[in-house]
């Protein structure tokens, strides 16, 4: 994926996170507030880490990206009403973001690991 096209996409998830977080604090109840909060935080600092990683690193950041929005969306679903057995899908989320963190620590080694020329 292109850079410009990883930065676009993180916008949109800040954006996403933003709306999300605002819906937690005005208008849920109960464990959705606990569960869109969370879902924003994550989804909005990875948003911002995209942005200033893909440039260098866009397999980091497409990992960082692709998990950020797993698992922000399934807790907004769960919040939203989804069946509990529904938060499964969560931790693959967290484990995506993970990699994404630790293919950056290794792509900073050296600065043709993780990159894809276009």
């Amino acid at each position: 994926m292109k850079c410009e096209t990883l930065i676009r996409v993180a916008a949109y998830s800040a954006a996403t996170a933003i709306g999300a977080g605002a819906f937690g604090a005005h208008i849920a109840r109960g464990q959705a507030v606990d569960w869109l909060h969370t879902g924003a935080i994550y989804q909005l600092i990875h948003a911002v880490a995209v942005v200033v990683v893909a440039p260098r690193n866009r397999i980091s950041a497409a990992l960082m990206l692709a998990g950020a929005t797993v698992f922000a969306f399934s807790l907004y679903v769960l919040a939203l009403g989804a069946p509990r057995w529904f938060g499964a899908i969560t931790p693959l989320g967290g484990v995506a973001m993970i990699g994404g963190w630790l293919w950056l620590a290794l792509g900073s080694r050296s600065a043709s690991v993780g990159t894809i020329d276009d």
